[in-house]
């Protein structure tokens, strides 16, 4: 990416390069946003029932499971516990955040690089020099190659993602499903307390899915591009050049889970269905 940056020399690379960051800055922001706001929904929701549960003389407990060896469920240990834990939790949701924001960052990059690549393609006929036309095909293997790097990186970590996610959407629809027949403030309370989690997490398998069919209809562009110039006012050498980058922009890019599958829209739904349809088990069950 460094290095791309240092090449954007022209306007049209600069133009496409800064609208991309742009892009990636406010997505990253909005999900970074999303998961802090279900945190802070979480433990507000949380504390206030608890809050209600102390005046009632009952015993209080942490918004998660948590186990200390000393007494903390006196004032002021308490307060400072759960304030721990709440700055705990929500490092930890930003960091998630901030790891589905770098991948889809990265994707973007590729893609505004593919966009460059296709707008070179086109004023081909313009180019007099082959050595101009054979650094297509090296950009062309920039991209192969980061996108090869990115799906090395983030291949095991979406695995464990979709796994994860599936369960956790799961649980919380279940949540939410079972709270439709309870009275009107526990079905409140609830509502606030998980609907926000369940978007949140429903973003990060989106972000992931996305990215990855983002990338693979990106790189099929460059065929297109490719196929779509006059190559007959082309020597045969650079015809031959334009081959090649036909070929090779066959196999598309793509992310996967785990080597597994295809990270896709249509995996997306995959696990949208697993999750509705294990919620209606538990719920039957229930």
């Amino acid at each position: 990416m460094d290095d791309d940056w240092k090449d954007s020399g022209t306007n049209l690379r600069e133009c496409v390069m800064m609208n991309k960051a742009n892009l990636a800055h406010r997505c990253s922001n909005a999900m970074i946003s999303v998961n802090a706001l279900a945190t802070f929904l979480y433990f507000i929701e949380s504390y206030v029932h608890e809050y209600t549960r102390s005046k009632n003389g009952q015993f209080r407990k942490f918004p998660i499971q948590i186990q200390f060896p000393f007494d903390v469920y006196k004032t002021p240990v308490y307060e400072l516990v759960g304030v721990g834990l709440f700055f705990h939790v929500l490092k930890t949701a930003i960091i998630i955040a901030i790891l589905n924001a770098l991948i889809l960052t990265l994707v973007l990059h590729v893609s505004g690089q593919i966009d460059i690549m296709c707008q070179e393609l086109k004023a081909i006929p313009s180019i007099t020099k082959s050595s101009s036309t054979k650094s297509l095909v090296v950009r062309h293997q920039k991209i192969i190659s980061l996108s090869k790097n990115i799906e090395s990186f983030f291949s095991f970590v979406a695995l464990l993602q979709f796994v994860w996610n599936t369960f956790v959407i799961c649980a919380i629809g279940f949540m939410v499903v079972i709270s439709l027949d309870m009275n009107m403030t526990s079905k409140f309370e609830i509502l606030v307390q998980f609907i926000i989690p369940y978007f949140a997490v429903t973003i990060e398998a989106f972000v992931f899915c996305f990215a990855g069919e983002y990338l693979s209809t990106k790189s099929k562009t460059i065929g297109d591009a490719a196929y779509e110039t006059v190559w007959y006012k082309l020597s045969t050498s650079e015809c031959r050049i334009l081959l090649f980058v036909i070929l090779r922009s066959q196999k598309r890019l793509t992310i996967t889970a785990g080597k597994v599958m295809d990270l896709t829209l249509e995996g997306f739904t995959n696990v949208m269905k697993a999750s509705v349809s294990y919620i209606s088990v538990l719920y039957a069950m229930y």
